[in-house]
C-alpha cells in the first residue's frame, strides 16, 4: 500500500522555494531541504523522487504563484495599454520588495540551468514561449484597438516586452531606486505608441 503524506505540500513547496531561489539549484543541498521542509530525506525522495524533480515542481509553484497575482491585476485593466502596465507594475513592485534582492527565480533559474538540464530547459521554453503569446495577444489587441502602433508586428513587440521584462528583472537586483526603474519602465513601453 503506498504512503499517505502527512504533510502539506504546498507549505513545503513554499519553503523549498525560498531555499532555492536564495542560494540557486546549484547551491542547494539536500540537507538545505531537509532543514527547510523539516521533512526528512526519505520523504523528500518518496515524494519528490529526486532534487531535480522536486526543483521543476517549485518552478511551477513558483510560476503559477507569479500567474496568479498577474492574473488579479489584469482582471482589473480596461484596454490593451492597461494591461501592459499592469504587468510592468506588478514586476515593480516586485523589485521594490526584493531586500534580500533574490530577483525571479525562473530568471535566476534561465541563467543558472537552462543549458545544463533538458528538463529545466523545456520548462523554461514553455515559460517562455506562454509569456510571449499572452504579451502578442494584449499587443495584437491594442494594436486593433489603435492604442498601440504597428511599426512592428504583435510578435516582434513580444518578444521585445518579454526581452525588457527579464532586463528589468535584471537590473531591479542592484537598483532598486524606484524613480529609475519607472523611467526604465516608461523608456521601454513608449515605442509601443
Amino acid at each position: 500500500m503506498p504512503k499517505v503524506e502527512t504533510f502539506d505540500r504546498n507549505q513545503v513547496l513554499q519553503r523549498a522555494t525560498e531555499v532555492f531561489h536564495i542560494k540557486g539549484y546549484n547551491g542547494t543541498s539536500m540537507q538545505d531541504l531537509v532543514d527547510a521542509t523539516a521533512l526528512n530525506r526519505s520523504s523528500i525522495y518518496n515524494s519528490f523522487g529526486s532534487k531535480l524533480s522536486m526543483f521543476l515542481e517549485v518552478l511551477s509553484y513558483y510560476q503559477s504563484s507569479v500567474g496568479g497575482q498577474m492574473d488579479s491585476r489584469l482582471i482589473h485593466a480596461h484596454n490593451a495599454s492597461d494591461m501592459i502596465n499592469a504587468i510592468f507594475e506588478m514586476y515593480l513592485d516586485e523589485i521594490l520588495i526584493d531586500d534580500d534582492k533574490k530577483g525571479c527565480l525562473i530568471v535566476n533559474c534561465k541563467s543558472e540551468m537552462t543549458n545544463q538540464e533538458p528538463l529545466i530547459n523545456a520548462f523554461m521554453e514553455k515559460n517562455q514561449d506562454r509569456m510571449i503569446a499572452m504579451l502578442e495577444d494584449i499587443v495584437y489587441n491594442g494594436q486593433m484597438e489603435k492604442i498601440f502602433n504597428q511599426d512592428q508586428t504583435a510578435s516582434q513587440y513580444a518578444l521585445y516586452l518579454f526581452s525588457s521584462i527579464q532586463g528589468l528583472r535584471m537590473t531591479g537586483i542592484l537598483n532598486k531606486n524606484e524613480e529609475d526603474l519607472r523611467n526604465l519602465i516608461q523608456n521601454l513601453v513608449k515605442v509601443l505608441y
